[in-house]
């Protein structure tokens, strides 16, 4: 009898039901399973009567959900940024860096600004990107002076967020508004100054004067942005009027240049000057100190004298003469030739008597070798000078 026939004792030779110790039959676990998980949620089984609806099944799984809806309002704000909450679109707070709950979607939502970044806004260029092409943009680069020249301005200007909310609710497109703003700011500062002063010396201040503006007027839109810096990248005439600026440019140059040039050698000449002035001065000091000095010298010499004169105005008055005659006759070289048996005086320039040439200077030798010993006596010799040397000892004894 075959295994499927009737009476066949459910001889089954691939599913071993009739097998007291096999495996279990995979379609019976599976049943079970579906009939335990309708039990749960108040199904009934199969085959079977319907089963009333479990109430505790049904608030088990609200509260399920209710958790897993709150637990999707749990959020994390890093470091740098801030978390802008929102309720059904209208501002709530913000919240500073580190965890933190709202209430779930749909009721408030969470938007995370970073204001540590610095952002930047061109205007007068486009950079094109990574590269920088630096592409003029004439609409917002030229720009009337106060003087009424033209000038080609490009400027870079770099922010930050300062307030998150303000920065998200305040100003719909901040890139535009800043740009806008910052225009506006530059037209007005370069019409009140003269070309010259933008071009050379006055970029810094000019700078610095359009950061004011900009962020005066973004303070007052409430845009949440603070400016950082504001650059000049660039300040130049018109392509048409280049080269005529250039050649002013040189000329100023070359004006400062000649300027510096003679500041120098100012530096160097007057101080040389002051030093012998200085000098001059300090020599005419002394010198009139010296004078002064010696005249008071004379004087009291003077009177000296005079009080020796006035005890004795012979011997006084002859020693005067003889020091008078000692001192004038002491420094020439003249001497006095007394000739026997005569009272005349011969006179003899020995001083001049070197200057003749060496043959003469030989015979002139020669010849004072012939002359008698008298002859070489000096002055002080005179017989006239001996009695007055002799006249001294004695008053010196």
């Amino acid at each position: 009898m075959s295994w499927n026939e009737p009476g066949g004792n459910k001889k089954d030779p691939w599913s071993g039901r009739d097998q007291q110790g096999g495996p279990p039959d995979v379609d019976e676990i599976l049943r079970s399973l579906q009939d335990k998980i309708g039990k749960f949620f108040g199904g009934g089984r199969p085959g079977g009567a319907a089963q009333r609806p479990s109430m505790r099944a049904f608030w088990l799984l609200v509260v399920l959900v209710f958790a897993i809806w709150a637990l999707s309002g749990i959020y994390i704000v890093d470091e740098g940024n801030r978390g802008v909450i929102t309720r059904f679109g209208k501002y709530i707070e913000t919240t500073l860096p580190g965890p933190h709950w709202h209430l779930p979607v749909p009721i408030e939502s969470v938007d995370v600004v970073n204001v540590e970044q610095q952002q930047s806004v061109e205007v007068g260029y486009r950079s094109g990107g990574r590269q920088p092409s630096l592409g003029s943009v004439p609409r917002e680069a030229l720009m009337l002076t106060q003087d009424e020249n033209i000038v080609d301005i490009r400027l870079g200007v770099q922010y930050q967020i300062k307030n998150a909310g303000d920065y998200l609710f305040n100003v719909a497109d901040v890139d535009a508004t800043l740009r806008q703003v910052a225009e506006s700011a530059v037209r007005s500062v370069i019409g009140k100054n003269n070309m010259d002063f933008i071009l050379t010396e006055g970029r810094s201040e000019v700078a610095g004067d359009i950061r004011s503006d900009i962020q005066k007027n973004l303070d007052q839109y409430q845009a949440g942005i603070q400016i950082m810096s504001v650059n000049l990248i660039d300040a130049q005439p018109p392509e048409e009027v280049q080269g005529a600026f250039e050649d002013a440019i040189k000329s100023r140059e070359d004006e400062q240049r000649l300027k510096n040039e003679a500041e120098a050698y100012a530096n160097e000449v007057v101080p040389k000057a002051r030093g012998g002035a200085a000098r001059l001065t300090e020599e005419s000091e002394a010198y009139k100190q010296r004078v002064v000095a010696r005249a008071e010298g004379e004087a009291g010499r003077f009177d000296l004298t005079l009080r020796e004169f006035e005890k004795a105005p012979d011997v006084t008055r002859k020693r005067l003469y003889i020091d008078t005659i000692e001192t004038v006759l002491g420094q020439s070289d003249v001497y006095l030739l007394d000739v026997k048996g005569s009272n005349n005086l011969i006179y003899l320039p020995l001083d001049k008597l070197p200057a003749k040439t060496t043959a003469s200077s030989d015979s002139t030798t020669g010849a004072a070798e012939q002359m008698p010993p008298s002859l070489n006596q000096p002055v002080n010799a005179s017989p006239h000078a001996r009695s007055s040397t002799r006249g001294r000892q004695a008053r010196g004894q």
